[in-house]
């Protein structure tokens, strides 16, 4: 093993000992969540037969009956994998499902389609249409289509806030495909692009966009999260490394103080001395905490899942 690959190691195990994390706006909650189990509904198609591209679904079901006795009453969250808008897949999202399933909530983890085949806004439109189909099947995939919530890393973390943030506003992103009510219950975003003005530039955003940002600033605009924050927006869990150089910190700062000077329920879960992919693959207290937030938000207590 090189000197490089061992203190590369031995950082990696710092980091998993110490926790360097720090939750900004921490209610105090009890994070032991009890493991229910799940069952895994793999490969649904959710679009529609005339979209332009077939998009599937992992469904995490939990085991047995919800609390309040109805099989159909699970709450439900759409999950959303990040890649620069134009790559991975919802296997990177498999774990985070899996825990969410365990904990009491249907995880419907989706494809959307990739940049620059496809240029914004068609990968916030798979997205409403995947929330559109969880509500038309909610019965058969046990789910109670009044709470379900949004989650996401990286840009599946912008398409939910999106989501989330226009839906039931007269906003045109929301105009085709978004829901006439408030949509999402809650909103999980980690790492997430919030602000497309505090990027210079780069070959992710132009091959989203179709134009660079000189080009193109109202349009860069409109796709930002932060443009769309309102004072009904639905509340927000928020993570992010404090050294990530891939989307700065700065992108959560702004937005989670956006929230809060619009009255809405937002945390921060602040990741210190994390990357961008360290905040992702270590992420087990933000996650824990952001499943207890879910928990909260869905209306109904931790302890009685």
């Amino acid at each position: 093993m090189t000197n490089s690959i061992a203190f590369s190691v031995v950082l990696l195990a710092c980091l998993v000992l110490v926790g360097c994390a720090r939750h900004l706006n921490d209610p105090g909650r009890d994070i032991s969540l009890p493991q229910k189990g799940h069952v895994v509904l793999a490969d649904q198609r959710f679009s529609p037969p005339d979209w332009p591209q077939a998009l599937y679904a992992d469904v995490y079901i939990p085991d047995g009956n919800s609390p309040d006795g109805n099989p159909a009453a699970w709450p439900a969250v759409l999950v959303v994998h990040g890649g620069g808008w134009e790559r991975r897949s919802r296997d990177d999202m498999t774990r985070i499902s899996r825990q969410l399933a365990d904990r009491g909530f249907v995880a419907v983890n989706i494809d959307y389609r990739f940049a620059p085949e496809y240029r914004f806004p068609a990968q916030l439109h798979d997205v409403q249409i995947a929330h559109r189909w969880m509500r038309d099947e909610a019965s058969r995939l046990r789910i109670d289509a009044d709470r379900i919530a949004g989650l996401g890393f990286s840009s599946g973390a912008h398409l939910v806030a999106l989501a989330g943030l226009v839906a039931g506003t007269d906003s045109s992103l929301n105009a085709e495909y978004g829901p006439e009510d408030e949509g999402f219950f809650a909103v999980v975003v980690g790492g997430i692009p919030s602000d497309f003005g505090l990027f210079s530039g780069g070959k992710l955003l132009r091959q989203l966009m179709g134009a660079r940002q000189e080009e193109a600033p109202e349009a860069y605009r409109a796709a930002s999260p932060i443009t769309h924050v309102h004072d009904d927006a639905p509340p927000f869990f928020l993570f992010h490394g404090t050294l990530d150089q891939t989307v700065p910190y700065e992108h959560a700062r702004v937005l989670y103080e956006a929230l809060l000077e619009h009255g809405v329920h937002a945390e921060l879960y602040r990741m210190r001395l994390r990357g961008h992919i360290t905040s992702f693959l270590i992420r087990g207290g933000a996650m824990r905490s952001a499943i207890a937030f879910l928990h909260d938000m869905a209306g109904r207590p931790a302890d009685e899942e």
